[in-house]
């Protein structure tokens, strides 16, 4: 008796959404090493330009492969309106089984779309992969973590003075099995469609800082699994920060209109974390930020009117100012 054939599998539907705001250098890394990837791993390739001054528009302008779909944006709706954009565009238009999400300067090692296309369908409903730096070093900013509010061992580490290492994974994890985590960054975010069907997308109001946070832990939340998979392995490429985005200094942050969406970003991730201890964390959290004034110097009167600006929405939970208010109050 001659054994029939067994069934073929097939590949999910993968499709990238990748956000760039002036950043063609580490644009063009990202694209070519996304498109290396047969479509059978990758499907298609959404490019949101945030509105770039840099010629990032001029040069996707000559850009011809098929698997490529730009987005230009007339104005800087930040990461979080690129992201939402996006990844409603991809949702609409392309048919995914699961998105990839990443900033320009983020892109999968040789391997990575392979390697998460090995996993176990069911296994996820998301996966972060692991983020480490060109170098080789672990990419701190994009380490994920799990909520010391609803787990008691990173409760009790927090609380002991373990700082970021209480509640984030640790660097042994890195080399271990994959294992459940409740925040996340959107750089290798894997995403099912299912999911984004049930739980909606990014809010493009909270412009930058926590959106990937609170959207994933908001994912958590609803009851959804999010895997990390050390396996899946991406690179950030951070050598241009410094240059596009946040500089801190001697406690400052710059530019100073990033104050305000740090502050009321953060209220709103830490309410959504601690629930019903969100009031007591305040009586901590709320002085050490009137603190930081000290920091600012001839600046402090800037970073006073927009900490006590976003204090007042972050706790309202409300949209709160235009970027170009925030830009204005600024000044």
């Amino acid at each position: 008796m001659i054994a029939s054939p067994a069934p073929s599998v097939m590949p999910r539907r993968l499709v990238a959404v990748v956000v760039t705001y002036n950043r063609l250098d580490k644009l063009k890394v990202t694209l070519a090493r996304l498109l290396d990837s047969p479509a059978e791993e990758l499907a298609q390739v959404v490019v949101v330009n945030n509105a770039s001054t840099d010629g990032t528009a001029d040069w996707l302008a000559t850009q011809d492969n098929q698997r490529l779909d730009i987005r230009t944006s007339a104005t800087n709706s930040g990461g979080a309106g690129g992201f939402e954009s996006g990844m409603r565009h991809a949702m609409e238009t392309h048919r995914p089984d699961w998105l990839v999400v990443m900033d320009d300067d983020g892109r999968p090692e040789p391997g990575a779309l392979a390697a998460f296309h090995a996993l176990p369908e069911g296994k996820w409903d998301a996966v972060a992969a692991a983020v480490y730096f060109p170098s080789g070093e672990i990419c701190e900013m994009n380490r994920p973590s799990r909520n010391p509010f609803w787990h008691l061992p990173e409760f009790l580490r927090t609380l002991m003075g373990g700082g970021r290492s209480g509640f984030h994974i640790e660097p042994r994890h890195y080399q271990g099995d994959a294992l459940q985590i409740d925040v996340t960054s959107f750089v290798g975010f894997f995403i099912s469609a299912d999911v984004v069907r049930r739980i909606g997308y990014p809010d493009p109001s909270l412009f930058i800082y926590g959106d990937d946070g609170i959207y994933t832990l908001g994912l958590s939340k609803s009851g959804e699994r999010i895997g990390f998979e050390p396996g899946v392995r991406f690179e950030h490429d951070l050598t241009s920060f410094q240059g596009q985005g946040s500089v801190v200094q001697n406690g400052k942050l710059t530019p100073l209109w990033k104050i305000y969406y740090y502050h009321r970003n953060l209220l709103l991730l830490y309410r959504l974390a601690a629930g019903v201890l969100f009031w007591p964390a305040m009586l901590v959290i709320l002085p050490k930020w009137r603190l930081k004034a000290r920091h600012y110097g001839a600046d402090q009167k800037i970073f006073l009117r927009l900490l006590r600006r976003a204090i007042w929405d972050g706790l309202l939970r409300r949209p709160g100012l235009s970027h170009a208010e925030v830009l204005r109050r600024s000044k």
